[in-house]
């Protein structure tokens, strides 16, 4: 059996609207492999972005519990959430979410220095993970000397820097077209597989759909199916 990374046991996330109280999540159990490709697949509305928060640790259920790697996080203060956010988990986000005004190593270096590291330790850290995602000749440049798909590998760097066991990507492929999204796609599927990281992504893009290990559709809150990609029957405009 895989070892479980993530345990989600009868989560429920309300939110009030006006005076009316609407359930975002409604009774997810889950289980998330170490190691494993997961998309989380649904329409605007469904609730796959709040699940996504909670595995993340952005946002704390109503109900249920959330444990990762043995660490229950409905038990923690936000002071503790910061600090495990930190050292367990990286973020790719679709707009790139990078500093203007500083390098793609300084971009990736920033989350090391917050961590602990000295300024010549961080320094090389993200100058090997910028390397590793193919941007080794572009280490001084500022985003908007970057194409977009540049960017989102500095933003790959950048959750990888502190060697996270998870990586969480919201939407990583909205920004890109075709080509640069499918070389996105390609880049987390390869880095899940040689460094071992479970690969959470909330998304849209069946291209996703693919590279995945399993798929999760959220539908109204609850779980609609999980799937195994061997399961998928996916064609061109079509997934059944």
């Amino acid at each position: 059996m895989p070892e479980t990374l993530i345990r989600i046991r009868a989560l429920n996330k309300d939110f009030r609207l006006g005076g009316a109280t609407v359930r975002a999540l409604r009774d997810v159990s889950l289980d998330i492999y170490r190691g494993e490709y997961l998309s989380i697949m649904g329409p605007s509305g469904s609730g796959k972005s709040t699940l996504f928060n909670m595995i993340g640790a952005l946002d704390r259920p109503t109900s249920g519990e959330v444990e990762v790697a043995g660490v229950h996080l409905t038990t923690l203060t936000s002071r503790q959430l910061a600090h495990f956010r930190g050292n367990h988990i990286g973020y790719v986000f679709q707009a790139y979410n990078l500093l203007p005004a500083y390098t793609a190593t300084a971009n990736v270096a920033m989350p090391l220095l917050f961590s602990g590291k000295s300024h010549d330790e961080a320094t090389k850290r993200a100058e090997e993970v910028l390397t590793r995602v193919g941007l080794g000749n572009r280490l001084h440049h500022r985003p908007w000397e970057l194409s977009g798909g540049q960017q989102q590998r500095v933003a790959i760097a950048r959750a990888l820097a502190n060697e996270p066991a998870i990586i969480l990507a919201d939407e990583p492929t909205g920004n890109l077209d075709l080509h640069t999204g499918e070389e996105i796609i390609r880049l987390l599927h390869q880095l899940s597989r040689e460094t071992g990281v479970t690969v959470v992504t909330a998304t849209h893009d069946h291209k996703m759909l693919d590279v995945s290990d399993r798929i999760l559709w959220i539908k109204d809150g609850a779980i609609d199916k999980l799937q195994r990609r061997d399961e998928v029957d996916i064609r061109v405009g079509t997934v059944r």
